[in-house]
């Protein structure tokens, strides 16, 4: 899910993962507190170590991440097509036609 940290984001990722988990973690946004419920509601830096490791793994692999330049796109649509093709090429996901194309005959 693309977007920035404000709650209408928040709601619409929150209506694709509720009943997924017992609990959530999260940091402090005040934002979270406004749709996970409290009973179920971690707010903790502790607990969020492994969305860090992901976070740092999008910026060593996508370089529109690292800084806000003008050299790459910020296009929600560019940045969900370019997270759709990183996440398949990390699980190994994507179709070998493209390697095809490199094989020597």
């Amino acid at each position: 899910m693309c977007g920035d940290r404000s709650t209408q984001t928040g709601l619409r990722l929150w209506g694709g993962i509720k009943g997924i988990s017992k609990v959530y973690c999260s940091d402090y946004w005040k934002s979270y507190g406004e749709f996970i419920p409290p009973n179920k509601h971690i707010q903790s830096k502790s607990e969020t170590y492994t969305v860090e490791g992901y976070n740092s793994l999008l910026r060593h692999y996508l370089a529109r991440f690292k800084r806000k330049g003008k050299c790459y796109s910020k296009q929600v649509h560019m940045i969900e097509k370019s997270l759709n093709l990183l996440m398949l090429k990390l699980n190994n996901q994507l179709d070998s036609k493209r390697s095809r194309l490199y094989e020597k005959k």
